[in-house]
């Protein structure tokens, strides 16, 4: 395989299905079954011997599992169902040198850099000490002092200097362990995050740790719960990690001097007098201001001291460039910086407006430092509209900026100054009303007259007189229908009801006839905000339509 480009170059058959597979010194040893072959391809033509594991019961159900390493020539370990051997492969065929047992549950061998240790991914690093790295001689194969690590341990791999990497499948712990050669604690550890669905953070895949060869990063592979697999490059595992904490005020007022403190510590102390970068960002420095750098003392602690020239929120960041055995590392704290308050009016508050209006909103700004610029914003009444920017810019030389907005529902428009070094920011909101538009309209009358000063439809006393509205469109939107009869000198309550409207605003209502003759009453369509199924505009009544039934 063509590691560059992922093809295929050459396929060799061995005549049986090979498992694990290890290289030493230009061979390829393959397992099969509970057995070991080798491939070898220094000939002319491509040779294979099979029936290599000698006098040894390897059994089991997870598998045979190989080791070599570049630096240990001709020698090759082989493990399964809890028997372990170490081969000599330096002639024709492998040679049992030893051969002994490890725990059951293994997942991955590997031979140190040296060639003096076994380690298996699974075993029990000392007593008491629960899970870890197993380690055996490579001569007698007699148990060595592990690695701790947390359950489940599921590989291991050695980098060329000796580093133990060690992984575990942890939903609830650190998942790869890297120790320096017979340490008895970690060097790092990684915990990797949740990307699934259940409590439980991301596991590692058995067997799934590579280093560079470098060894300036460890390969990792994760999966979650919903079988997600992530490629993870675990940057300077051979070095320490520090600790750099960083102590300000809370809060200060602006142009008066603090002090900031903070401390640097590692399982190897940092030098004295290592030298930490430090940056102020704030308001008027959004990416960063370069200080002057300050130096640790003996015990890894720091001091400085800043007056910071903006207010709002000021944040100290110190950063660690690291060093042969450190990894670079940051830390920050946060002040917020006391600035004065300004004011910011806008119009318009409470008003009520017909629908389709476009109404002028105007902000005013009053003293500021640098930044005259305001933004405006109208959001309408609705989960279907989202707010949106009317316009943003400077105000004028009096503080003011205005904006237009077509009033076609209730509406709530702010007006946004976001501060500026020693003014801080501040919203402020209008809201305005707009009625809907409606209208009625009288159909199946034979003519029209007046009575008095009112203009009356005039319908046969048997016909059904029908309505038909016609209003501004919301989903789920209904008309409420008011009905009036005239007696004796004043209009009285007849009847109401609601009627959805269609997608077109439209609704057609068919009333009774009365029967009789001398009949008067007057019909009006409304929008009632809430009861007409929704609130974003306000309510709102049409015109009144007079009706009469004749003889």
């Amino acid at each position: 395989m063509d590691t560059s480009t992922y093809t295929q170059t050459a396929s060799y058959s061995v005549g049986v299905a090979p498992g694990d597979l290890e290289v030493v010194d230009g061979r390829v040893w393959f397992t099969y079954n509970t057995d070991i072959g080798v491939l070898d391809l220094s000939g002319p033509e491509p040779v294979v011997h099979r029936g290599q594991r000698g006098d040894v019961d390897f059994y089991g159900a997870f598998g045979m599992f190989l080791a070599s390493d570049p630096a240990v020539p001709g020698v090759l370990v082989a493990g399964n169902g809890g028997a372990l051997a170490v081969y000599d492969v330096s002639g024709d065929g492998a040679s049992l040198r030893v051969k002994g047992s490890m725990d059951t549950s293994v997942r991955q061998l590997d031979l140190t850099s040296d060639g003096s240790q076994v380690l298996t991914s699974w075993g029990d690093p000392a007593p008491d000490r629960g899970y870890g790295i197993g380690a055996y001689s490579a001569t007698a194969l007699s148990t060595a002092a592990g690695y701790p690590i947390d359950p489940y341990p599921n590989a291991v791999r050695v980098a060329p200097d000796g580093t133990v990497a060690g992984g575990s499948e942890s939903w609830y712990g650190p998942d790869v362990h890297v120790y320096r050669p017979d340490a008895a604690s970690p060097l790092r550890e990684w915990d990797f995050p949740n990307t699934g669905d259940s409590s439980g953070a991301d596991t590692l895949v058995e067997g799934a740790l590579a280093w560079a060869p470098d060894e300036s990063r460890l390969f990792a592979v994760s999966v979650n719960t919903a079988s997600t697999y992530t490629l993870r490059v675990l940057t300077d595992p051979t070095k320490e990690l520090p600790t750099l904490t960083v102590a300000a005020p809370a809060t200060s007022d602006r142009a008066k001097k603090l002090t900031v403190t903070g401390k640097l510590t590692s399982k190897t102390p940092v030098p004295a007098g290592t030298s930490l970068k430090v940056t102020r960002t704030d308001v008027e420095s959004p990416t960063g201001k370069a200080l002057t750098a300050v130096t640790t003392k003996a015990d890894g602690g720091f001091s400085f001291a800043d007056t910071p020239p903006a207010g709002g929120k000021v944040t100290f960041r110190v950063s660690y460039a690291g060093d042969t055995a450190h990894s670079s590392t940051t830390g920050s704290d946060t002040v917020t910086v006391a600035r004065k308050a300004t004011a910011l009016t806008l119009t318009n508050n409470g008003k009520m407006y017909s629908y389709g209006t476009d109404v002028t909103f105007t902000a005013h700004l009053g003293t500021t430092y640098q930044n005259r610029t305001v933004a405006i914003y109208a959001d309408p009444f609705g989960s279907d509209k989202p707010e949106k920017l009317l316009r943003t810019a400077k105000v004028n030389s009096k503080g003011n900026l205005s904006a237009t907005d077509d009033m076609t529902r209730d509406t709530t428009v702010s007006a946004v100054f976001t501060g500026d070094g020693r003014y801080a920011g501040k919203t402020v909101n209008s809201t305005a009303y707009a009625h809907v538009k409606v209208s009625t309209t009288v159909s199946k009358h034979y003519k029209t007259g007046r009575i008095g000063s009112t203009t009356y439809s005039c319908f046969h006393k048997n016909t059904d007189p029908v309505f038909t509205t016609t209003m501004t469109y919301y989903k789920g939107r209904k008309q409420r229908l008011q009905v009036q009869v005239y007696h004796q000198g004043r209009w009285y309550d007849s009847a109401s009801g609601y009627f959805a409207l269609a997608t077109n605003g439209k609704s057609a209502v068919s009333l009774e006839a009365p029967g009789t003759s001398g009949v008067r009453a007057r019909v009006r369509s409304s929008y009632i905000n809430s009861s007409s199924g929704d609130t974003v505009n306000s309510t709102t009544h049409g015109a009144w339509k007079y009706i009469t039934f004749t003889g």
